[in-house]
């Protein structure tokens, strides 16, 4: 089965399996064929799991075998809970059935034994200790830049962001990402005198600032020219996000 790992100290009589979560399942298919119920599988588990909650009481699953002809055949199967497989080996009225669901219920009491608790408890320790190491090896280049960044005083122009950005493994040049600064509402996009400017949204979270730099002219009459720049704050800001959402799901 998919997702499911093999307990063989733990099966005896069936093919006990822990689900990614922790949980024991056992096989639909394996309990109808030890039921040596007549009919067949799909009207079986039709029947007996029309009153359980899809994706709480049991998963649909697949598993396989081989045919005649040495082919590999697929089967749609079911994983039950430990819950549901004593009540469809009790409901099946068979001498076979009450055995079942004893076995099951001696294997309910290993499982919640302080040494089964115990080993599975060290698993998920161990667990999240990798994803959190893998993590922290992911994140050590955002960490890294992101510390230099925000110590800056320095405020840099926005072709000089692509650079930094295309540095870090983003494919993006300065007009696109004008483009998406001024898509994703950080930069003003209607034409005009305040095109390109840091919106309302960017100031206020001192994302950019704006040069100013004072013009003359020959015929003696003066023009201000604004110019938007991204501050630390918004270096590091911009980096991580593009980081993110680089990142794989």
């Amino acid at each position: 089965m998919q997702d499911l790992q093999t307990k063989p100290d733990i099966g005896k009589m069936f093919n006990i399996q822990e689900k990614a979560n922790g949980e024991i399942a056992i096989s639909a298919r394996e309990l109808y064929g030890a039921l040596n119920v007549k009919k067949r599988f799909s009207e079986w588990a039709k029947t007996n799991l029309k009153h359980f909650k899809k994706d709480q009481d049991f998963t649909s699953v697949l598993t396989s075998t081989v045919v005649n002809n040495g082919a590999v055949r697929q089967l749609d199967d079911y994983a039950l809970t430990l819950d549901v497989a004593k009540h469809i080996a009790m409901m099946s009225g068979t001498q076979k059935g009450f055995e079942f669901r004893d076995y099951f219920i001696q294997v309910e009491k290993a499982w919640n034994s302080p040494e089964m608790v115990m080993q599975r408890a060290l698993k998920i320790a161990n667990n999240t200790i990798l994803q959190l190491e893998t993590q922290i090896e992911r994140d050590k280049p955002k960490i890294v830049f992101a510390d230099a960044v925000a110590t800056t005083k320095t405020s840099i122009l926005v072709g000089e962001l692509a650079k930094i950005i295309k540095q870090n493994g983003i494919d993006i040049g300065q007009r696109r990402l004008f483009e998406w600064l001024r898509q994703n509402g950080f930069l003003i996009k209607r034409k005009g005198v305040d095109y390109n400017m840091p919106t309302q949204y960017s100031m206020e979270r001192e994302l950019f600032e704006i040069k100013e730099t004072t013009i003359s002219h020959s015929d003696g009459h003066t023009s201000i020219s604004k110019t938007p720049k991204v501050t630390g704050k918004g270096q590091q800001y911009f980096i991580n996000k593009f980081l993110n959402e680089k990142q794989p799901s």
